[in-house]
């Protein structure tokens, strides 16, 4: 059991492009019509000129280098001007990505330039990176994005037991002497939870849906996502079928997804649980669930625990298939729209 959870910062985008970052989100969920594309341009790898491109390995390589090795000199160093103010967050970052990369070996996986320069002000861009027959399309959508020009280095930590996956974005700064490539924001995510990646979650998500297990076959779908994109802005033609694989699974007979089951009403001898939501929850680095509720307001520590673990066993009590596929939950208690964070407890410890 663990009382206080560990939340690793996702990602640490420096100023306005930690802004831009974060809403990207919410654009991968509306869909291309909810952001306005600029006139923008992609360069995948392999259409680089070989110059440009080894420059952007090298400096990719220094820099997901220095994440393995928490090289904080190397990484100031590289920042770019005008966030240094933020150097802070990027430190706390690269601390909490230590343990999903530990153990592993730099593998550069994916470069692209953005090109934004033609735009006369801040605006919500998509870039369209194809390949070179056209058969295959990522798709990089960022909110607010100021004019300039960009590069995305995704690496991997091969070996490492976590898998961890690394995003880097970079700025080209032109009035450095020389201009060259800087540090804007950098994101570590996890790759694999016990030796299984979001392959593996994925093929699991299928057999459940087929088995007619519909919650665990959800959050399979959604423990995949997790674990196979490397940041939130990038969507690929993969991710979308995914999307439309778990969107054909309905959490109850009316037909309902997981943004329509919830708020999901609970009925126990002794109390009737509102579950505000359910979500995967990587914070013990586990196939963890969140699960917030509505909390009456207990303060008391003891108190506190005994009703999440109430929730927790009332929850799974209404979808026990939930036991077998995951590690643990995680209980999150609401209460006068503040959600705070009171346990977590292995599947088998919760009654």
């Amino acid at each position: 059991m663990r009382d206080v959870p560990l939340f690793p910062k996702r990602f640490a985008g420096l100023g306005w492009l930690r802004k831009a970052f974060q809403l990207c989100a919410i654009a991968l969920a509306l869909g291309a019509g909810g952001v306005q594309a600029r006139a923008a341009s992609c360069i995948t790898q392999a259409a680089m000129l070989p110059d440009d491109r080894n420059v952007l390995i090298g400096t990719g390589g220094r820099l997901t280098m220095a994440i393995l090795t928490k090289d904080y000199s190397a990484l100031q160093s590289s920042l770019l001007p005008a966030e240094a103010g933020e150097w802070a967050g990027m430190r706390d970052a690269v601390e909490a990505a230590a343990p999903l990369v530990k153990g592993g070996q730099v593998q550069l996986r994916d470069l692209y330039v953005l090109d934004a320069s033609m735009q006369k002000a801040p605006a919500d861009t998509q870039f369209f990176c194809s390949n070179s027959s056209g058969s295959l399309t990522v798709t990089i959508t960022m909110r607010e994005l100021p004019p300039g020009k960009y590069a995305v280095v995704l690496a991997d930590a091969v070996g490492a037991p976590m898998a961890g996956q690394i995003a880097i974005v970079l700025a080209w700064d032109s009035a450095a002497s020389p201009p060259g490539w800087k540090l804007a924001g950098l994101t570590v995510r996890q790759g694999a939870i016990d030796g299984h990646d979001g392959v593996w979650y994925w093929s699991r998500a299928r057999e459940l849906a087929k088995a007619g297990q519909a919650w665990s076959a959800w959050y399979c779908y959604e423990m995949a996502r997790t674990l196979l994109i490397p940041v939130d802005f990038l969507s690929s033609p993969n991710l979308d079928k995914l999307n439309q694989e778990q969107g054909l699974v309905k959490l109850s007979s009316t037909g309902a997804s997981a943004q329509d089951v919830f708020p999901y009403t609970i009925q126990d001898t002794e109390r009737t649980w509102k579950i505000d939501a359910a979500q995967v929850d990587l914070s013990l680095g586990k196939a963890d669930l969140g699960l917030t509720y509505d909390s009456v307001g207990i303060t008391d520590p003891a108190a506190q625990r005994t009703e999440a673990i109430a929730a927790m066993s009332a929850f799974l009590k209404a979808q026990p298939a939930l036991r077998s596929s995951f590690h643990g939950l995680w209980a999150y208690a609401l209460h006068d729209g503040k959600r705070t964070p009171v346990m977590e407890l292995p599947m088998d410890k919760i009654p």
